[in-house]
């Protein structure tokens, strides 16, 4: 039976790379997050975010997409064009390790197998599950709880092009929807500490990566035909 397995298992896979292309990468940027404490800015990577990434092209217009992304983010309310924040004058740093799968889709066809150079706009969604460090304030300094998991709602707005035949880059800026309110230790879980609670407990926390990737194609020439 086991044997029988890894027979299929084999002949599937094989088949799969020869059906589609393939591509595998990774992710350089920033990190941000927005919420209680700190800047209100979107878009503004000011830490560190890596991760790596893989593509299953499907079509010349959509591919399923698998990352792992792991990055840091901060909060600091003497950044803060909020008179109020400045006055309280919290900060934290957290580390954000997510997994994520969706769909992406391509403006314009991409053809990985035509030659000549080719550019498109993309946008990427999916769901994503990732893990923290749970937090709160005691004396104005944020403490470590435990580390726990959300899940998040990616929205990813991109550019990519062909450098060669194997090679692609990509510019991209991701925002999540968390699923949480306690990126920054406003809203912590434990009963304990929630007299703790500040800022606006009934919205949920983004946090934001933002960078480029490169990505190297592999597998034979798809048929991009209906299944």
């Amino acid at each position: 039976m086991n044997r029988l397995f890894m027979l299929l298992f084999f002949l599937i896979s094989s088949n799969l790379l020869k059906a589609q292309i393939n591509e595998i990468g990774v992710f350089v940027g920033g990190s941000n997050y927005i919420g209680d404490v700190g800047p209100t800015t979107y878009l503004a990577p000011s830490d560190p975010s890596f991760g790596i990434i893989y593509k299953w092209n499907r079509s010349t217009r959509h591919s399923y997409r698998f990352s792992y992304t792991f990055g840091k983010i901060s909060g600091n309310d003497l950044d803060s064009d909020v008179a109020d924040r400045n006055q309280r004058g919290f900060n934290f740093e957290n580390t954000i390790h997510e997994l994520s799968a969706g769909l992406e889709f391509d403006f314009f066809e991409f053809d990985l197998h035509k030659l000549g150079p080719q550019f498109t706009p993309y946008v990427y969604t999916g769901i994503s599950y990732f893990s923290y460090k749970e937090l709160f304030y005691v004396n104005n300094e944020a403490e470590e709880d435990y580390t726990d998991g959300s899940l998040a709602i990616p929205m990813t707005l991109g550019v990519k092009a062909k450098l060669n035949r194997r090679f692609i880059l990509s510019l991209e800026a991701g925002v999540r929807f968390a699923f949480t309110d306690n990126l920054d230790g406003s809203n912590p879980k434990n009963e304990n500490l929630q007299p703790l609670q500040f800022g606006n407990i009934n919205s949920n926390d983004w946090y934001v990566f933002t960078g480029f990737m490169l990505t190297y194609t592999f597998g034979e020439n798809p048929c991009y035909c209906p299944d």
